[in-house]
Order: C-alpha cells, then sequence, then structure tokens
C-alpha cells in the first residue's frame, strides 16, 4: 500500500473484524517503486538474451544460414534492419533500466521528504515491457523465416503450431518490404497471449513442467 488511510473491505476483513479503516501513515511509495525498478532489469534482460540469438541466426558464420536470412543478401537487406531495430530497442531499455527509487525530491514544503518516484517506475516499466514485445516479436519473425532455409524438415510440434500461427498473418520472406506491418502484427499476437496459448497446451501435456 502506498497511501493513507487503508481500507478493507468486509471479504478482506483484518483479524476477526468483518471491515476496518487503518490510518497507519503507509505513504512510502519506495517498496512498490523498488519492485517496479528490479521487474524493468529483468524485462531488459528478456530483451537482452533475445537480441542476441537474432544476431546469431542473422550471422552466416553462426546459423550456416544465408546472410540476413534471406535469398541474394547482396541484393536485398533481409533481416539487416529488423536487427538494427532490436539492437536499438535494447540500448533503449537499457537507459531506461536506472532505478527511479535511486532518486528522491523534498515536496510538499519539506513534509515529503523523501520521495521515491513509484510513478514514473510503473511508467517506464510498461515502456520496457512494450519495447521487448516488439524485440520478441522481431526474433520471432526471423526464427520463422529460419526455418523456411531448412524445409521440408520439421521442428517440434509446439515450435510448429507456432510457425503456423505467424504464417497465417505473416507471408515468408522473399525480397525486401517494409516489416513495420509483420512486426506490429506478431507484436499484437504476443500481447493477446496467442503465442503462449498455441505453446500451453503442449506444455500441459509435457511431464518435465509437472515439476514446476
Amino acid at each position: 500500500a502506498t497511501d493513507n488511510p487503508l481500507v478493507f473491505s468486509a471479504e478482506e476483513g483484518v483479524g476477526n473484524e468483518a471491515a476496518d479503516i487503518i490510518s497507519a501513515g503507509n505513504f512510502h511509495g519506495e517498496y512498490p517503486a523498488k519492485a517496479l525498478d528490479y521487474l524493468t532489469i529483468a524485462v531488459h534482460e528478456i530483451g537482452n538474451m533475445s537480441e542476441r540469438r537474432l544476431e546469431r541466426l542473422c550471422n552466416p558464420s553462426c546459423s550456416n544460414l544465408p546472410a540476413f536470412l534471406v535469398d541474394s543478401p547482396g541484393l536485398n537487406s533481409g533481416f539487416m534492419i529488423p536487427h538494427c531495430t532490436s539492437a536499438a530497442l535494447v540500448s533503449e531499455n537499457k537507459t531506461l533500466c536506472f532505478p527511479s527509487s535511486a532518486d528522491t525530491q523534498s515536496t510538499s514544503a519539506g513534509k515529503e521528504d523523501h520521495v521515491s518516484m513509484g510513478g514514473w517506475a510503473a511508467r517506464k516499466a510498461l515502456r520496457v515491457v512494450k519495447n521487448l514485445e516488439n524485440v520478441l516479436a522481431i526474433e520471432l519473425l526471423a526464427a520463422c523465416q529460419a526455418l523456411e532455409f531448412k524445409r521440408p524438415l520439421h521442428t517440434t510440434e509446439p515450435l510448429e503450431a507456432v510457425y503456423n500461427l505467424v504464417r497465417t498473418k505473416v507471408s515468408p520472406f522473399v525480397k525486401d518490404r517494409a516489416f513495420t506491418p509483420d512486426i506490429e502484427v506478431v507484436q499484437g499476437m504476443i500481447e493477446q497471449n496467442l503465442i503462449w496459448d498455441t505453446v500451453a497446451p503442449y506444455l500441459d501435456s509435457d511431464p518435465f513442467w509437472d515439476e514446476f
């Protein structure tokens, strides 16, 4: 809680009380601010790893695939620019990882002598999550494109299901085109949990996940 007083409804009763109002001066928002700062760092790290996987997919010396995942890479830039976009978003997230709770400004004529900037912690956490969705969308597009060069081989059932989902909206990359619509479509799939909903049934049937 970050404000005063604390109001508990009948369903949230404290102890034997059906409902209660507690005036305890719980106005200091540093605790949720720190939690959001840690969340921002954790989310950024997911993007960090995603961008590195993307680089290895685009790099023929690492992937044994055509450079930038496109035929005739001298004529087409392929995933070169989307990789630059991913790197830029990851770099932006890195700058947003500076903890807002490390800062403070005295306000209210000295009555609030330590203000932990929790509002900005929440806003930048949302911004980092949005950037991450786009980073993951670019990686997923690249992974689907990489599969095109491995056909008629197939990957695992859940990954094939994700591939098929993406291909319902995004066609394989043959020659240079604007990537923005494709990224937006896949980012929407991630945001709407469509990717997770596609994979979840396979996880439920795998005994490996019973331990988690």
